[in-house]
């Protein structure tokens, strides 16, 4: 029987429309983001790079005005300079002319007591003969007790001195010490991070803020890209999921190359990246995807950030 040219052209379109493309994903190329923040809202004094320099691990990048943390530092430095001082009078205890004036203090207070106590027995025989008045008696009798009292305290202040410090008081020192150091040593932390230095090789991706800016605290001051190649971030849909697995060969399309990259799948989370309360069961469940990312290889170390792809998986997954 004789095959006619359009039935051969119309079997090689069906076998067509028939084959399964392989699954696909989108997404964009990436490097791993490092960003510098502010550490303390000083103004920007001085900038070394500019954007898209290459930068090697511990090159300056920015340097922020030391000025106050300078005098935090020194006026926390001080202070545990005074806590330290402060330990030391405790841990020595008191000193032999304070102990000769508590005794001084408690022999005057001894004698006082000695006059008190005996101008009341004077007085109390003439009170019968109604020499001297009831209130008088009584002063002279609260004078004499007040004056064992300065006795009993003026003993009590020597034998706290002769006691020396409580280790109580040694520890609170201590305690008062530690954190005082802690301080000043957080201020130097602080002083050292105002030189904003490169973690690792990388490429300045962005300088927010200009010399003389004041970036307040917690604001990037430098924005890295760090990485010898970008990745691909994608986005695998509902129906893809169960055939991605880490380790999976890919290939990458980038918009506006006719070369395709190859790479492996080294990240998916297990969650979607996106769950409506509706797309959990039937139909819907397709509009769920996964985020994922795909390693590539040094072919493609020259590609930029930001450019749009579409990930093919190769062989179906595992």
């Amino acid at each position: 029987m004789k095959i006619r040219p359009w039935t051969a052209v119309l079997a090689v379109l069906l076998l067509s429309a028939c084959s399964k493309s392989p699954p696909q994903a989108l997404g964009t190329l990436e490097f791993d983001r490092i960003t510098m923040p502010a550490p303390v809202a000083e103004r920007v004094v001085d900038i070394s790079v500019r954007e898209g320099d290459t930068v090697k691990a511990g090159q300056p990048l920015l340097k922020l005005d030391p000025a106050q943390t300078q005098a935090n530092l020194a006026a926390a430095q001080a202070q545990a300079t005074q806590q330290q001082a402060a330990l030391l009078e405790l841990q020595v205890g008191p000193r032999k002319e304070d102990i000769a004036k508590a005794r001084a203090d408690l022999a005057s207070a001894q004698a006082q007591a000695r006059d008190a106590r005996a101008y009341y027995q004077r007085l109390l025989p003439l009170e019968h003969d109604n020499y001297v008045a009831g209130s008088d008696i009584d002063r002279a009798r609260a004078a004499a007790g007040n004056a064992d009292g300065q006795v009993a305290a003026a003993k009590a202040a020597l034998d706290e001195l002769l006691n020396g410090t409580r280790p109580e008081q040694i520890a609170q020192g201590e305690s008062a010490l530690a954190a005082a150091k802690a301080q000043a040593q957080a201020q130097q932390v602080v002083l050292t991070k105002l030189d904003v230095v490169a973690p690792r090789e990388a490429r300045v991706d962005s300088l927010p803020y200009k010399l003389g800016d004041q970036a307040p605290i917690g604001a990037p001051l430098v924005v890295l890209l760090a990485g010898d190649a970008p990745y691909a971030r994608i986005y695998v849909q509902e129906p893809m999921r169960a055939s991605v697995h880490v380790g999976d060969r890919m290939r990458i399309h980038v918009d506006g190359r006719d070369q395709v990259f190859e790479g492996k799948v080294r990240m998916i989370r297990s969650e979607p990246d996106f769950t409506p309360y509706y797309a959990l069961i039937g139909d819907d469940a397709q509009r769920l995807s996964y985020l994922a990312e795909v390693t590539l290889g040094a072919d493609a170390a020259q590609l930029p950030a930001g450019l749009p792809i579409r990930a093919e998986l190769v062989g179906g997954g595992k």
